[in-house]
């Protein structure tokens, strides 16, 4: 499965709930980015993971696209 980071706020879905979510799809949800994260879902205020996922080339995903990869290809 994919492995994701959540940082920031969410809009639509507290930190459990998109938790859930990925891992109702098979995906995990790790606390630090690291060169085997698949994702990062930013919400608003995003701490230094976001800065993390960059300097790594990690994908950084917004709320919006998040909710793409969920209805689709997850």
């Amino acid at each position: 499965g994919l492995q994701f980071v959540l940082t920031g706020t969410l809009a639509k879905h507290t930190r459990d709930e998109a938790k859930e979510l990925i891992q109702a799809r098979g995906g995990r949800v790790t606390g630090s980015v690291s060169k085997k994260t698949d994702y990062v879902i930013c919400g608003t205020d995003p701490g230094s993971k976001a800065d993390k996922a960059e300097s790594l080339g990690v994908r950084i995903l917004n709320e919006e696209e998040f909710e793409d990869l969920l209805a689709g290809v997850l």
